[in-house]
């Protein structure tokens, strides 16, 4: 800066701000390390297994719906087990007893107006109110135009009114701004990640999913097969916490 000239604000902000910058780069160079680690294993808060056993979130009545909606979405063939199987329904349990059931992570304060198609729900409804509420209410349109729950229908009728819930020709009359085909899509949404998941999480039983794709999973290197293109990776899957 030019003698005899005032400092700027932005001079100013710019060398205060550079402060502690310095000084904590001058601490760091005086840093020495000899026979150790520059970090502590598992300091970053890694994913935790998820227990399998028993049900978090889900009642009984909800288990049975859940479980038969994901067998219908992801059904059972020569290829793969089925949604239930592949635990897609303890997946969204383990997901709707934890942060994303709650929307912890998110802004959750209105006003709250409907958005761009692109842009998912926008209401006050968290995950796990979105589920409680379309779950009864599939249940209860179920008992209306069939006299039965969704659990007991057959397959053909499953499929049925999933396809109405997709195509927007069911309207379950959700609150909070709420659409049939916007809870389709989240099951829907929460099925394939159950599906493709690492196992830690409860679903993707016995890397069903990866399997499925030829997705190699959580191993350190494969770069000698990514030069080749429709020839299947001839090692089977890995976990995260190196589970085969």
């Amino acid at each position: 800066m030019p003698r005899g000239t005032l400092p700027s604000r932005r001079y100013f902000l710019a060398s205060v701000s550079a402060l502690p910058i310095l000084a904590f780069a001058g601490a760091a160079a005086a840093r020495s390390l000899s026979g150790t680690l520059p970090w502590r294993a598992f300091a970053g808060d890694p994913p935790q297994p998820v227990n399998p056993l028993g049900w978090h979130f889900f009642n009984p009545d909800e288990v049975a719906t859940v479980e038969a909606i994901v067998d219908r979405l992801i059904p059972a063939d020569s290829l793969s087990s089925g949604g239930k199987e592949a635990g897609c329904a303890v997946f969204i349990d383990r997901q709707l007893a934890g942060a994303f059931g709650k929307s912890s992570r998110l802004y959750m304060k209105g006003p709250f107006t409907n958005g761009l198609p692109t842009q998912g729900y926008q209401g006050e409804l968290t995950p796990e109110g979105r589920y409680r509420e379309g779950l009864k209410a599939i249940n209860d349109y179920c008992r209306v135009a069939h006299r039965k729950s969704f659990a007991q229908l057959a397959p053909a009728d499953q499929d049925a009114v999933l396809t109405g819930l997709e195509q927007g020709k069911i309207d379950l009359k959700l609150s909070h701004g709420l659409s049939s085909r916007a809870f389709f899509e989240l099951m829907l949404q929460n099925t394939m990640e159950g599906f493709f998941a690492d196992p830690l999480y409860g679903g993707n039983k016995g890397m069903a999913g990866w399997k499925l794709i030829g997705f190699p999973g959580a191993r350190y290197d494969y770069r000698d097969h990514i030069g080749k293109p429709n020839v299947p990776y001839p090692r089977g899957p890995i976990s995260i916490y190196g589970e085969a």
